[in-house]
């Protein structure tokens, strides 16, 4: 694309951008760019030579002694040679006197600078200068010219890509909550099954414990008024350890009525947990939400690990409660695998130093909060706050970053992690916040914001 010509402007160049496919994070240094600069004292006739044999040249970088001065495009100077007169008044004249005329704001950006931002600050511009290409800027300081159809057409390329990819997580997420629908709907059959047997065992143990003692007295009356017990009696009730029998019943039935209360409260906590959501939300304790998760996690916590409770006075919040309560079984998880890892590793630290350490814990902290509101005369935002925080080690600032980069909707993830499925419940379908804080001796903390209706 060089040709000559008889004054001393150099010919533009256009510099071809990537040949990758545009994504999302694509920049303007992936876009065509000319480069094309005259200095102020050429005259306009110069220049519009140049923009007749190069029609797609959008316009020209402005120096004045080798410095970046502006930049004039080819409609501008179109425009001024078209007027009355602007043809014997600019066409022989320096650019430096149709510049002062032509004056206009440019948009300068770097060429690092997203496509999608691109695209956003050219539509603040007056309508009047929308079609002006626009001014990039090199790492290395020098000054390019983007054509505005360039720029469209890349952006529309990637909207097609971030409405692809909007459609995908949505697909996903319909599959996902199918799956989690159906595993609801299997869990709580299974769960009805095992609290009948539960229930008959927590009906009858009350009786059998009556009846056994009622029996026992019987005995013992027997054993008042018979002065001369048959031999067959004595040695039966010394072959079964009558005298440990007696005293061992009574604790027998009550490990049988704790083992059937626990696994009634478990059972209970299984079938709230795998609630299956209605079309709408519905009022629900989010206290007994989060015993119910804490109660399913119980196992895994194998008396390494505190849970500190401090419930505030919640009033019942309308949400989807299957849905918010695999948001706190994803939130703990991550928090116990965490501390267990780190419980191993200071275990392992402890037995070479020979030096205490503190106990892992995991706190919630549940009340009501006010935030101010954006709008004047309205009254204050009411949410309610689910805190989450563990006293392990903090997060890296590279894995902070890559969950806040999971938690956006326009990036497409190979994997759709755990927190980023729980930001989507919490901000998507309860229209709520999940933000998260991690400092080093101070572990994480995740904090769930739903608004009060």
């Amino acid at each position: 694309m060089q040709q000559e010509f008889s004054s001393q402007i150099s010919p533009p160049l256009l510099i071809e951008g990537s040949n990758d496919d545009l994504g999302l994070e694509s920049k303007l240094l992936e876009l065509p760019l000319y480069e094309f600069s005259v200095e102020m004292n050429f005259t306009g006739k110069e220049v519009a030579e140049v923009f007749e044999k190069y029609p797609l040249l959008p316009g020209a970088i402005l120096l004045n002694k080798g410095k970046y001065a502006g930049m004039i495009s080819r409609r501008q100077l179109l425009e001024f040679l078209i007027r009355p007169f602007g043809k014997d008044l600019f066409f022989h004249q320096p650019l430096s006197t149709l510049y002062s005329y032509a004056r206009t704001p440019i948009l300068e950006l770097a060429d690092t600078t997203s496509i999608l931002c691109a695209m956003q600050f050219t539509l603040r511009r007056s309508p009047e200068f929308l079609s002006e290409p626009i001014v990039v800027k090199t790492t290395s300081d020098q000054y390019r010219l983007l054509d505005m159809q360039e720029l469209n057409i890349a952006s529309w390329q990637i909207r097609g890509i971030e409405t692809q990819v909007r459609y995908e997580r949505s697909q996903a997420q319909i599959i996902q909550n199918d799956k989690m629908a159906s595993l609801g709907r299997l869990v709580d059959g299974v769960a009805h099954e095992i609290l009948d047997p539960v229930n008959f065992i927590w009906g009858n143990v009350t009786h059998v414990s009556n009846y056994s003692k009622d029996l026992i007295k019987l005995i013992e009356i027997y054993d008042h008024n018979t002065p001369n017990t048959p031999d067959d009696v004595l040695y039966l009730k010394q072959d079964i350890e009558f005298d440990f029998l007696e005293s061992d019943l009574s604790q027998a039935l009550a490990s049988i009525r704790t083992g059937a209360e626990r696994l009634k409260k478990l059972v209970t906590g299984l079938q709230n947990f795998c609630h299956i959501d209605a079309i709408y939300p519905k009022p629900v304790d989010l206290h007994a939400n989060l015993d119910s998760t804490i109660l399913l996690i119980g196992s895994r916590l194998k008396g390494e690990i505190n849970i500190i409770k401090k419930f505030g006075h919640l009033p019942p919040v309308y949400c989807f409660s299957g849905q918010l309560n695999q948001v706190f079984m994803n939130i703990l998880s991550r928090a116990v695998d965490t501390l267990l890892d780190e419980a191993v590793r200071q275990q392992f630290e402890t037995e070479l130093s020979e030096e205490s350490s503190h106990k892992p814990t995991i706190e919630i902290i549940t009340k009501v909060i006010s935030q101010p509101s954006n709008v004047p005369g309205s009254l204050d935002f009411r949410w309610v706050s689910i805190c989450i925080a563990d006293n392990g080690p903090a997060m890296s600032y590279e894995l902070q970053q890559q969950i806040k980069a999971s938690f956006s909707v326009d990036k497409k993830a190979d994997k759709e992690t755990s927190l980023a499925v729980s930001y989507r419940i919490v901000t998507g379908r309860h229209g709520g916040k999940l933000n998260f804080f991690s400092q080093l001796n101070k572990g994480t903390e995740f904090e769930i914001l739903l608004p009060l209706v």
